[in-house]
């Protein structure tokens, strides 16, 4: 799949599309990565999309497989950002990480997204506050495990604020994880919220064992593997 770097030669400036004032021409970003490829989770799966990565998050998972995202990238303005997403010419565009909202422009830039008329998604750790994302984004929001080393970052404040446009993820290390994450389950009724779905870590936890667990307990999520990981691997830009 086509891949743009941030580094790479930006378009000229006259002619790209015009920002809402929420978008502020002059908001700036640092972005990790654009890039053209197969959603490779969520409700979306393999939907041709374009990711905007953004540099940076606060948390340290265990299982990690974006930690080039930790640094690096470059500063760009918004317009910027729609002139490269807009030479897609895509349908869906999903705003991740890292964690998308570390950065306070990232708000802005889902609502120029949006007022471009994408279809627009969000892929967050749940440790932040999801309460100003734009209403037409679709939120997709971890809840982080034990074996993530990171369940003591979750923001249990954000579980009343999702909506049926939204969407919850749990990456499960282990049996432990999935037990825990089944108890989350059905202490918060997160299924009456909005949809859920639990995915193995890649390499950590068989497939099969959690399907078969889900299976076993009737319980009213989605499993969800990594297509873009299936495919290929763990390589940037994808």
């Amino acid at each position: 799949m086509p891949h743009v770097n941030p580094d790479a030669q930006l378009p000229p400036r006259d002619g790209g599309a015009e920002l809402s004032a929420a978008g502020g021409a002059t908001a700036q970003l640092r972005i990790n990565e654009i890039f053209f490829s197969l959603q490779g989770e969520t409700s979306r799966i393999g939907l041709p999309t374009v990711f905007i990565r953004l540099t940076g998050c606060p948390l340290r998972c265990t299982y990690c497989d974006t930690t080039y995202a930790f640094a690096g990238g470059r500063n760009l303005g918004i317009a910027d950002i729609l002139r490269h997403v807009a030479e897609y010419a895509p349908r869906y565009v999903t705003v991740t990480g890292g964690e998308p909202l570390a950065q306070k422009n990232c708000l802005p830039l889902l609502c120029a997204l949006c007022d471009e008329g994408y279809v627009v998604s969000l892929e967050t750790s749940g440790a932040l506050d999801i309460g100003e994302v734009d209403a037409r984004v679709m939120r997709v929001m971890d809840i982080k495990t034990p074996a993530s080393g990171e369940a003591g970052k979750n923001r249990w404040e954000n579980l009343p604020l999702l909506n049926m446009h939204d969407e919850i993820k749990f990456v499960l290390c282990d049996e432990s994880d999935y037990r825990w994450a089944k108890q989350i389950l059905l202490q918060h009724r997160l299924n009456d919220k909005c949809a859920v779905a639990l995915s193995p870590a890649h390499g950590m936890l068989d497939a099969t064992q959690l399907a078969e667990w889900i299976l076993r307990d009737r319980l009213p999520v989605r499993m969800l593997l990594q297509l873009h990981k299936l495919l290929w691997n763990d390589a940037p830009g994808h």
